[in-house]
């Protein structure tokens, strides 16, 4: 198994909004968005989680980026969300590889779908979600980085009747 079970907690993060157009560009929701959180230099008590999430929205069919933040950190006048956290199955590959991502999303889904314990929980706020785990100065000296895709689950409600 190539995958992690792990549990994010609840946060408060603020959120680029959707972007139907998935504009990275520096004048589109994604790309200004980028700015923003790129500009903040967290605590050292804060560096040790992943603080970007980039999933795309079903409901609204279009991306949103969203940057955890701790009590002292700055909205920038973006949109304030409540992340309820939850359990997630996770598994990394080299940003931009596409075909080794969908391979292991699909066997992802596969171990889900067998899983006697484990079920999707994906709902609203609550979807698929990728993050860069490498540091900007190995990205920048190696010239590719590592994403980590994060798939929601729960458990399995079972009835003992």
């Amino acid at each position: 198994m190539e995958f992690k079970i792990i549990s994010l907690p609840p946060f408060k993060a603020a959120s680029s909004g959707v972007d139907k157009d998935f504009d990275f560009s520096s004048n589109g929701i994604l790309g200004k968005f980028d700015k923003y959180f790129s500009a903040i230099k967290p605590l050292e008590r804060d560096r040790f989680m992943p603080r970007d999430f980039l999933f795309f929205d079903e409901e609204q069919q279009g991306m949103v980026w969203w940057w955890a933040l701790s009590e002292d950190m700055d909205d920038g006048g973006n949109e304030v969300v409540d992340f309820e956290g939850g359990y997630y199955i996770t598994y990394v590959y080299k940003d931009g590889d596409e075909e080794t991502n969908s391979r292991l999303y699909n066997e992802a889904l596969e171990y889900i779908k067998n899983s006697d314990v484990l079920q999707l929980d994906i709902r609203p706020n609550h979807y698929a979600m990728g993050h860069i785990i490498t540091p900007s100065e190995i990205i920048e000296a190696q010239g590719w980085a590592q994403m980590e895709t994060f798939i929601p689950v729960k458990l399995k409600v079972t009835s003992n009747l």
